[in-house]
């Protein structure tokens, strides 16, 4: 009689898993973040959160971010989206994410708001993000100053 038993995994074979998790997490997650709350499942307790113009630290904190970015794209945009290009895997196990943020300001010339970036997330061995830094293709300023034109200022 053959009896199934479950395979024992690793623990390369259990992080390799959870990576995998994280990434099927992130791809779920990111392209909502202005419209519903994210799983924070993924993240350890002690979250770093850095990007160009803050950086927190604890999964509180980093609730507040995200809770904070979806008040402001209802009160301050018409509509907002977070489109996700990329995600990979780097050989130091980093997940790097590439995405644009785009949308039409809630003004009475529609200014359009557009930004590159990417995320950089650090996992620690037991597969749980402990650091998350953002980069923009342009500075806090270039982004700003798009909210009094009409049209999109160039990257370069």
């Amino acid at each position: 009689m053959k009896t199934n038993t479950p395979k024992i995994l690793t623990s390369e074979e259990k992080y390799n898993l959870q990576v995998k998790q994280i990434i099927q997490t992130l791809s779920d997650d990111l392209p909502t973040l202005f419209e519903r709350d994210i799983n924070y499942d993924i993240y350890t307790e002690n979250i770093e959160f850095r990007d160009p113009i803050s950086r927190f630290k604890g999964k509180f904190n980093y609730r507040i971010i995200f809770w904070t970015l979806r008040f402001h794209a209802r009160l301050f945009f018409t509509d907002i989206y977070f489109d996700v290009h990329q995600i990979e895997t780097t050989p130091k196990d980093d997940i790097i994410v590439d995405w644009t943020v785009r949308g039409t300001l809630r003004l009475p010339w529609q200014a359009k708001v557009l930004f590159n970036g990417n995320s950089t997330y650090k996992l620690t061995e037991a597969g749980l993000i402990y650091e998350h830094c953002d980069r923009w293709d342009r500075s806090p300023w270039q982004i700003l100053k798009q909210f009094f034109k009409s049209e999109v200022i160039d990257a370069k």
